[in-house]
């Protein structure tokens, strides 16, 4: 009984979110496919994590999206094998695909907000201090817009890249 409950309230959480229900088919289709068992280890689970980044990273704007370690999806496995089996079955599945997309897609929107917004701002009000540096001042004053705003944008990017690493 208490099976069959998780299993509604899973059908109706990917009826919330379609995009979640199709990665869900898609990515579980493709590995219990070519198997015997109707349930993914932590192998086929690292796997479909890949899967799902490469399709994220490919489709969605923004820098390169990490995905998660061999460790971190262990300890995802853990926190979703409701049964302690060690492996996850579809609804299992369909649960952390759930909290995982909103997890990244919370990333993602923090991406778009950067690169729309947040560095579009910073690049219009250095170009003033720029244009009275000694040493680059010229350079700038000469420089089309859309150069300047390129040469900064990669630069913001570069030290947020770097930033991130420490």
């Amino acid at each position: 009984m208490l099976s069959m409950l998780r299993l509604i309230v899973v059908a109706a959480k990917e009826q919330k979110n379609p995009q979640v229900k199709k990665i869900v088919d898609r990515v579980w289709d493709r590995f219990t496919s070519t198997s015997d068992s109707q349930k993914l280890g932590l192998q086929d689970l690292y796997c479909a994590i890949l899967l799902v980044y490469n399709d994220i990273n490919k489709k969605l704007p923004g820098p390169f999206n990490d995905p998660p370690t061999r460790e971190e999806v262990e300890g995802y496995l853990e926190t979703f094998d409701r049964n302690e089996d060690g492996m996850l079955d579809r609804t299992e599945f369909a649960a952390f695909l759930e909290k995982f997309t909103k997890n990244v897609s919370a990333r993602v929107s923090t991406n778009i907000l950067i690169f729309s917004i947040v560095i579009p701002t910073i690049v219009v009000w250095s170009r003033p201090g720029a244009e009275s540096l000694p040493l680059v001042g010229p350079i700038v004053r000469r420089a089309p817009n859309p150069i300047y705003s390129a040469v900064m944008t990669t630069l913001i990017v570069f030290a947020g890249s770097q930033f991130r690493k420490v």
